[in-house]
């Protein structure tokens, strides 16, 4: 084709356009592109939840703890599974197994998939003294157990508790005492003390000992301590019935008097993976770990 000299003056103009359009062009293409390369290397470096439990990979975390809408794990876990997904809402780091951590776990692991948003748990299940203690505790907004001097617990639980108690008269253990209820550090080793001593608490950290772990909490790790628990005296299926409509359940096997607020509905616990397990005419509901 033969250029004109009209046409040959443009060509520059239609250069400049054609090479600003390439640019702006290419400038998308690689945004697009750094984009879906950013992308991917999230998907391929972040492991979800469900993934991390199901290839048994702990500690796994949780880093969508969504606490104000109801949480019902995947059916399609195994109970263990639905436990850990439950539990790993509330604390930082799900224990290895096979450490102290998670024996202590096993036993007391029970208040992690409380639903109650009014309560608070722990970031940890073991505090290293009374000052720590304090500390958490001092966070804490306590209520009055209806019809004793001092029994104290966290107030969703102590509402809950006083709910049964309108139902049923249930006693306290020892009839009246603060020692039923929540306790200090100090309260947490003297009952360790009068059970058990060092050489034992070095079994149980050693994984070489547990039954003692239905008799009485190692220091700094009873759920008394949270106040979310407490010791009653229940002697018949009318007071069982009551705790466990208000979401109170025996969670600590062999541990007869010891009752735990987990705020679930008793059809609900297998759902979050609570075994039930009959001992001597009492059903404790045990986690799965």
């Amino acid at each position: 084709m033969k250029l004109t000299l009209k046409n040959q003056k443009n060509i520059p103009r239609f250069i400049r356009k054609t090479s600003f359009i390439s640019i702006v062009i290419l400038m998308i293409f690689v945004l697009v592109a750094s984009n879906e390369i950013t992308h991917h290397k999230v998907a391929r470096t972040a492991q979800p939840l469900q993934e991390c439990l199901i290839n048994n990979s702990l500690p796994c975390i949780d880093t969508s703890k969504t606490t104000s809408e109801p949480f019902i794990p995947d059916p399609k876990l195994d109970a263990k599974q639905r436990f850990l997904s439950a539990i790993a809402r509330k604390l930082t780091t799900i224990p290895q197994p096979s450490t102290y951590e998670y024996t202590l776990l096993q036993s007391y692991g029970a208040v992690f998939v409380n639903p109650d948003i009014g309560i608070k748990l722990p970031q940890k299940n073991i505090f290293v003294n009374e000052q720590e203690t304090q500390e958490f505790q001092a966070t804490l907004t306590m209520g009055h157990v209806d019809g004793t001097n001092d029994c104290y617990l966290q107030k969703s639980a102590a509402d809950a508790l006083n709910k049964a108690r309108i139902q049923q008269q249930i006693p306290l253990k020892s009839g009246y005492g603060s020692g039923d209820c929540t306790r200090t550090f100090n309260t947490n080793l003297k009952f360790w003390n009068k059970y058990a001593n060092n050489q034992v608490l070095a079994k149980v950290q050693q994984g070489k000992e547990t039954k003692i772990l239905g008799l009485v909490a190692p220091p700094g790790t009873s759920q008394h301590i949270w106040g979310l628990a407490i010791d009653l005296r229940v002697g018949n299926k009318e007071q069982r019935k009551a705790l466990n409509q208000n979401g109170w359940f025996q969670t600590v096997e062999n541990d007869v008097p010891h009752w735990t607020y987990v705020g679930l509905s008793e059809e609900n616990l297998p759902l979050f993976g609570f075994k039930k397990q009959p001992i001597r005419g009492i059903t404790y509901w045990i986690t799965p770990l």
